[in-house]
């Protein structure tokens, strides 16, 4: 097997863009991560860690700015259930919390840096701004608070200007960069459930995939519709089709598949009869078709064949190909690693410890860069999975 460069640059594997997406992302006392952790980001990133190492708390940073531009900065907190359950629970000072990221192309990776940091009013015991600042390409501030204002006016300070319409006029593709942020981890309990996802919008758990399908325009609907099809039927031969249909009522809509059988006129189900595994691969897919902003996707492989598994990545750099967007995915499974395109520079491990989480590069773990450089014989895999074990596995068992 020859030789792999853990060094090649990811636009050699996922082709060339003009699109934005996260180049770095830094947090300090956010959730698991004590003190200040910054890593660079691909255009596709992998997360590795063992549970609860905050594999999903990197995501949810990055939602966080995204609910802060789209809903506003005391939401973005009250939903999380406050200062309390963000703030790392290792940190003492200083208060609060930092989030700062740098969005940019892989021709200028550094077109936008925005930083936020927040506090707990120390009286009124409320969220409030401590500092937000951005600057452009050339690094020439176009935001710095707190401002005169603020301090004339302290209440201003519950809010961003990243959520203020005419405040951020200055850095607007900066604040639609990241309300494009989409979340998907599909619950399919969720999806079944027509009555609780009526009225649903954004929902980062599924409840509202029919009606974002529905909402599609027709032409485009059908066809990545069709697409899905085919590829479904690599793992479940005897589907015919997948359509979306109203039922006679003219109220939900159901995904609709026909599967062969040995009658002569094929059999019906829609969404209720799909098991969890097709569920989760049809909102997979169908998200990878879209277009938008950086997608994060929460553990891809649940419910999934290990052969299907081992070909999302092939899939992942196709799609992005044709409509680059940046992916951010938490994992637990080798096989999603094996593939030969994905590179160091596109793997994070994260590795918990008695003061927080550390976010490690996969390009500065040398055990893992070693292994993968010289031995060649070893898939990403099956090298770095054993790297995120949880150091007393072999104790897990149940009292007797």
């Amino acid at each position: 097997m020859a030789t792999r460069n853990p060094e090649a640059p990811s636009d050699k594997r996922q082709g060339q863009s003009g699109g934005l997406f996260f180049t770095s992302l830094q947090m300090v006392h956010w959730r698991n991560f004590h003190g200040q952790v910054e890593t660079p980001l691909a255009p596709r990133v992998f997360l590795l860690g063992p549970n609860a190492s905050g594999k999903s708390n990197v995501l949810d940073a990055l939602r966080f700015l995204r609910d802060t531009a789209d809903q506003g900065l005391q939401d973005a907190i009250r939903s999380r259930g406050g200062m309390g359950a963000i703030r790392c629970l290792h940190a003492r000072r200083p208060p609060g919390f930092t989030l700062a990221v740098t969005v940019g192309t892989k021709i200028q990776p550094d077109q936008w840096k925005y930083s936020l940091q927040v506090r707990n009013h120390p009286q009124k015991h409320m969220p409030e701004v401590v500092a937000e600042r951005v600057t452009d390409a050339q690094g020439h501030p176009v935001l710095d608070r707190p401002q005169r204002e603020d301090k004339d006016d302290p209440d201003r300070l519950r809010q961003t200007h990243l959520e203020q319409v005419v405040a951020n006029q200055k850095f607007r593709p900066l604040t639609e960069f990241l309300t494009s942020i989409r979340y998907l981890h599909i619950v399919p309990q969720l999806m079944r459930d027509l009555d609780r996802s009526a009225g649903r919008r954004n929902d980062p758990f599924g409840g509202d995939f029919l009606e974002t399908i529905a909402a599609t325009p027709q032409r485009t609907r059908d066809a990545r519709l069709r697409k899905i099809s085919k590829a479904l039927q690599v793992a479940i031969p005897q589907l015919q089709d997948l359509t979306l249909e109203q039922d006679e009522g003219g109220g939900h809509w159901h995904l609709q598949v026909r599967f062969a059988h040995w009658r002569k006129s094929p059999a019906k189900q829609d969404e209720r009869a799909f098991s969890d595994g097709t569920l989760r691969l049809v909102g997979l897919l169908w998200s990878l078709a879209e277009k938008g902003g950086p997608l994060l996707l929460e553990e891809p492989e649940l419910g999934l064949h290990t052969a299907l598994v081992s070909r999302l990545p092939s899939l992942m750099t196709r799609l992005y190909r044709r409509s680059p967007r940046q992916l951010l995915i938490t994992t637990h499974s080798p096989h999603l690693l094996n593939d030969p395109g994905i590179g160091l520079d596109e793997v994070h491990l994260l590795k918990s410890g008695p003061q927080g989480t550390e976010m490690i590069p996969a390009t500065d773990h040398q055990p893992t860069a070693s292994l993968y450089s010289e031995d060649g014989q070893l898939s990403l895999g099956e090298i770095l999975m054993p790297a995120v074990a949880p150091e007393q596995v072999d104790r897990f068992h149940m009292a007797d």
